[in-house]
């Protein structure tokens, strides 16, 4: 498919910023202002101003000498680049790569768009139609090369849509500084009485190389096509991305769920494709007022199940608020995995971690309660009970050491052992009695104790003597004494048996 590039150029990009803020300004003549070496100067007109003959560069006090009444404002630093990168995400909708060109141009690779428009003059038209809307005063062209595109936004007279393969042609009529050249070599080419491109396109390379240095010749390439031009966008392109336009704004959730479903089964078909699965996506929703609106799911493992990614969006799309309406649909796939399907027995099923079915439904539950909500632990290479363990980075990481079952350990342990009052007997005998949270628990039954030594190269400290005691009502505690029954000791409560 042959590259085609669209180049848009604010004329007066950072005026009619101010006066979409300041609508008394509408019909007035108006300049930027700024100090520079000392002196002030014009940064910007508006075209009222720029009509009177007041132009960027020139003395305030030589503007305000053709117009007495001119009203000036102080600049906004960096305002041109704040609003060229505000705007270029907003022509997201139109195409994935867009890229500033300060002072005032945005350039867009469109290969592959405009059909969406019904073709290169609609695409243009409803561009230039909505930054109108928005207040900005505009001029587009569509090229092969960048350099063609922004020579006709710039100085094109007529047709802003080059067709392919003659954008030789396109640039012969217009003057030299179309090609994006300095102000000092434009200046030397036109002494000379090569004012148009015309003039000096037939020239050979060398030549104007030896004369006027390698940009000239560097831009003649890239605008001609010879020399490939590559562009920085505002946002990088998901490798894994589809986008869906809207001919109507969607409003309701059910035309929400319609777009999202035929975003799902063409990327998850690429997928498929391709042996990947996606472990984390990007439903955004790019609405006519301008916002974005999004929402994001992850999945415990690589997966290209359309119906079941569905479903895990489907429990936030209440959240997007359409507004007016959205225009566009993007479904971006942020994390992608390798993910071949694994050779299976007829009469086996798959059991335990491996089986897709449950990586499924733990994906529906966090959906609900939040992925921080379930967790997985593995064994882990300590002797101390509450490092024993650490959470799993995921559903497949495999351990990495066996678990210690040699002694019984209790289903639920606390994170920080709690301090109890004991009544045991000596040197080593279970407790008889213990009190917790103010309930008096009598020990009925008790086995051990079992010894764990600190871990001396992590911290000092005492060693802990555990017991499993069960109580009166039936219920088990594991509980320990730190330090020696004849030294200063503390009993703790460290865990709770089924």
């Amino acid at each position: 498919m042959c590259r085609r590039f669209g180049v848009i150029w604010f004329t007066y990009l950072v005026t009619d910023w101010f006066t979409l803020r300041k609508p008394e300004l509408t019909n007035t003549a108006f300049v930027l202002k700024a100090n520079s070496h000392g002196r002030m100067v014009v940064t910007a007109a508006n075209a009222l101003a720029e009509a009177q003959g007041i132009f960027l560069g020139m003395a305030l006090a030589d503007a305000r000498a053709i117009n007495p009444e001119l009203k000036a404002i102080d600049e906004k630093h960096d305002l041109n680049g704040l609003l060229l990168k505000r705007i270029a995400e907003w022509c997201i909708r139109f195409t994935p790569v867009a890229a500033i060109d300060l002072p005032d141009k945005i350039i867009l690779d469109v290969t592959g768009c405009t059909h969406l428009w019904g073709g290169d003059e609609q695409y243009l038209n409803d561009i230039v139609k909505r930054l109108k809307a928005r207040g900005y005063n505009v001029r587009v062209a569509i090229a092969d090369t960048i350099g063609a595109a922004w020579a006709i936004a710039g100085f094109g007279i007529s047709g802003l849509v080059i067709h392919s393969g003659q954008q030789s042609e396109a640039l012969l009529s217009l003057p030299a500084s179309a090609l994006r050249l300095d102000a000092d070599t434009v200046e030397r080419l036109n002494k000379l009485g090569l004012r148009q491109i015309k003039d000096f396109i037939g020239m050979p390379r060398r030549a104007l190389q030896r004369r006027f240095g390698n940009l000239i010749v560097t831009r003649l390439n890239q605008a001609l096509g010879i020399e490939e031009e590559f562009i920085d966008p505002v946002q990088p392109v998901a490798p894994y991305q589809e986008r869906l336009p809207c001919l109507e704004p969607i409003v309701t959730a059910t035309g929400i769920e319609i777009a999202l479903k035929q975003l799902l089964e063409v990327l998850c078909n690429r997928l498929q494709k391709e042996q990947k699965g996606l472990r984390v996506a990007n439903f955004k929703c790019y609405r006519v007022d301008g916002k974005i609106e999004a929402i994001e799911i992850a999945t415990n493992a690589p997966s290209r199940n359309a119906k079941h990614l569905f479903k895990l969006f489907e429990i936030k799309i209440s959240t997007i608020e359409p507004d007016l309406g959205i225009e566009l649909f993007i479904l971006e796939a942020d994390k992608v995995e390798g993910h071949t399907a694994a050779q299976q027995n007829l009469w086996q099923a798959r059991v335990g971690l491996d089986n897709g079915d449950l990586s499924e439904l733990i994906d529906r539950i966090a959906g609900k309660v939040g992925s921080d909500a379930i967790q997985r632990f593995l064994p882990d290479e300590h002797y101390w009970p509450e490092r024993s363990f650490r959470p799993a980075l995921s559903l497949q990481e495999q351990r990495t050491t066996e678990w210690k079952l040699d002694r019984p350990r209790p289903m639920q342990l606390l994170s920080t052992p709690e301090k109890i009052e004991v009544t045991a007997p000596v040197p080593d005998y279970p407790p008889m009695l213990f009190r917790y949270k103010g309930k008096l628990h009598k020990i009925k039954k008790a086995d051990g104790p079992e010894r764990i030594e600190q871990e001396w190269w992590i911290e000092e400290g005492q060693h802990r003597d555990y017991y499993t005691v069960e109580d009166e009502d039936g219920c088990r505690y594991w509980l320990f004494r730190l330090g020696h029954y004849d030294e200063d000791y503390k009993w703790f409560i460290h865990g709770f048996f089924g």
